[in-house]
C-alpha cells in the first residue's frame, strides 16, 4: 500500500525515534508499505518517521542510482534498518548533493564523513554490525538523521537556509508540485 510522505513542517519530522521491537503490530507490513511508497517517489531512502511514525525504522534500495551505471557499488544495495545507531563516523568530510521525498524539488549540498560504521537488526531482528562507505553511506546517514529527528537542510549553512525558508514554507502548506502522494502539515 503507497502511503503518504509527510512534508515538511509536520513535528513528526523533528522527533527523535523510538526503538521498537519484533512484537512492534504490523512491522512487516509497514516495512513492504514503505519499499512500495519509496519506490513509488522513486527515492532511494525511505524512514519511519516521513510516513508519520516516530519509530526507529528506515529502508534503502539503491536501485535507481545503478540505472545509468554510474554507481556499480550498489548494485543490490536493498536493507532494512531497525534500532539503527552510528557507532564511528571517519573520513574526510566530502559534499554531496541531497534531496528529500519529505522536501520535495529542493536539492543542497551536503557535507559528511565518508565512511560508516554502524549497529543495527534487520527485518528479522538479526543483530548486524557493518562498515558502508560512499554513497552508500551517504544515503544511511540521511535516513538516520530522519530517525534522529533531523533533516538535511539541518546541515546546510545558515544563510543557504534563510534563502531557502518561503520555499520550505511552501512545501508545508502543500504549494509543491509533485507525483506522489503526500499529507502536508499547513494545508488549507
Amino acid at each position: 500500500m503507497i502511503l503518504p510522505i509527510v512534508a515538511y513542517g509536520d513535528p513528526v519530522l523533528r522527533k527523535t525515534g523510538v526503538e521498537i521491537d519484533k512484537n512492534h503490530p504490523d512491522l512487516q507490513k509497514l516495512i513492504a508499505d514503505m519499499f512500495e511508497t519509496m519506490a513509488r517517489a522513486k527515492g532511494v531512502g525511505l524512514a519511519a518517521p516521513q510516513v508519520g511514525k516516530a519509530i526507529r525504522l528506515f529502508v534503502v534500495d539503491a536501485t535507481p542510482l545503478t540505472e545509468d551505471d554510474e554507481h556499480p557499488e550498489l548494485i543490490g544495495f536493498k536493507k532494512v534498518f531497525i534500532n539503527a545507531k552510528i557507532l564511528e563516523e571517519k573520513g574526510e568530510e566530502w559534499v554531496y548533493n541531497e534531496g528529500c521525498l519529505s522536501i520535495p524539488k529542493i536539492r543542497e549540498d551536503v557535507k559528511r564523513l565518508p565512511t560508516i560504521k554502524m549497529k543495527y537488526v534487520d527485518e528479522n531482528f538479526t543483530v548486524k554490525e557493518e562498515s558502508f562507505s560512499g554513497v552508500a553511506a551517504r544515503i544511511i546517514q540521511h535516513e538516520y538523521d530522519h530517525i534522529e529527528g533531523k533533516l538535511f537542510t539541518d546541515r546546510i549553512n545558515t544563510l543557504r537556509r534563510t534563502l531557502l525558508k518561503s520555499r520550505l514554507m511552501d512545501i508545508a502548506k502543500g504549494n509543491v508540485d509533485v507525483d506522489y502522494k503526500m499529507k502536508f502539515p499547513i494545508k488549507k
